[in-house]
């Protein structure tokens, strides 16, 4: 059971079906039954409140459906063109660090931006990773992070933008963060397929979450660059 499992889900999952599926996957784990599992998915549009969401944030109740989670966080939007990457890991067989997982979570993400040519950071005191949109349009937040661990096996786990209808975002206060915007990889003038980046997702992830693996994550990939990107 020491390989890890990738799923990639062609058509879209509702967001009830897609938690009991982790639900289920997480007691596997747990029980040595199943491998680890990278889930990668879209769901249709929808909004998720997770265990620290305020009411006062959600600004349109009646846009599109809103689930409760208990991932940790607040309002977020999920939808068309953003990758959901749900990642169930035993953490028994790593670090038993919160803290590091979500660190780590985002430093994927942001060895995944590099290969694209984005410059990801993170924000003090914000989850999520940040870029910087540029012609003076100031930072903007280009991946979300929520998770939910049980015993030490962890579920939830990152959205990232690549062309979403960002307008989606009007309805929420995302994140509870009113004073930045969302951004994509398409308003970063960055044209790629959702196959580009879980191929770059992919790419990455050994770097940072093999347990046997304690380099840093690689900043481009020559996959990309024999492309031209």
């Amino acid at each position: 059971m020491n390989e890890i499992e990738w799923q990639i889900s062609e058509t879209a999952v509702d967001y009830p079906d897609a938690v009991r599926t982790m639900e289920r996957r997480v007691a596997q784990i747990r029980a040595g039954t199943a491998p680890e599992l990278v889930w990668l998915l879209e769901h249709p549009p929808l909004y998720t409140a997770g265990t620290s969401a305020k009411a006062t944030d959600l600004l349109e109740a009646n846009r599109f459906p809103v689930f409760n989670t208990g991932r940790g966080g607040q309002y977020t939007y999920h939808g068309p063109g953003q990758r959901i990457a749900y990642v169930m890991l035993n953490l028994r067989r790593r670090d038993r660090d919160v803290r590091c997982f979500v660190r780590n979570l985002e430093e994927w993400i942001m060895a995944t931006l590099a290969g694209f040519g984005i410059e990801g950071k993170r924000e003090d005191g914000r989850i999520g990773v940040w870029v910087d949109r540029g012609q003076g349009r100031g930072i903007g937040k280009v991946a979300a992070v929520g998770v939910r661990i049980r015993h030490w096996v962890t579920f939830h786990g990152i959205s990232l933008n690549v062309d979403p209808d960002l307008s989606h975002y009007d309805g929420i206060v995302p994140c509870g963060i009113d004073d930045a915007a969302v951004t994509s990889l398409l308003d970063l003038g960055v044209t790629a397929t959702m196959a580009e980046v879980d191929a770059a997702l992919r790419y990455c992830f050994d770097s940072v979450f093999s347990p046997e693996t304690v380099a840093a994550p690689p900043t481009a990939f020559d996959r990309f660059a024999a492309a031209g990107r």
